[in-house]
């Protein structure tokens, strides 16, 4: 596995969770990133990408204005700040290289992380 999703786990609804991709074998800054998330029984779905310069964020629109992409040259990482959560957060979250910009089809994938919001 060379990219690695991580931070996931339970919060309540209106919690917070910061997720992060790492790789172990490659440098993200290359890249556009792309985060991904699959419900149960639905089928993957990108939610943000950031471009390699960082100069492009997206958003879906259901995650608009509460989840926030960002990216640390100095770890190498990339982040999603995702905020007022609801149970339709509920999911695994994947990270993922893009083969170009955003909007591009996704390279490499990892492994996710689950992502719980429940009371």
């Amino acid at each position: 596995v060379q990219l690695q999703a991580s931070g996931g786990g339970l919060v309540q609804p209106g919690g917070s969770l910061r997720l992060s991709c790492t790789a172990s074998e490659f440098s993200l800054s290359y890249y556009s990133i792309g985060w991904f998330r699959q419900a149960p029984g639905r089928e993957r779905k990108g939610i943000s990408c950031i471009s390699s310069s960082d100069d492009v964020r997206v958003y879906l629109d259901s995650v608009k204005g509460r989840f926030t992409i960002s990216r640390d040259e100095q770890n190498d990482t990339v982040y999603l700040q995702m905020n007022s959560l609801k149970p339709d957060d509920t999911a695994v979250y994947y990270c993922a290289t893009m083969e170009a910009f955003c909007g591009s089809s996704p390279g490499r994938w990892g492994q996710g992380t689950l992502v719980t919001v429940s009371s």
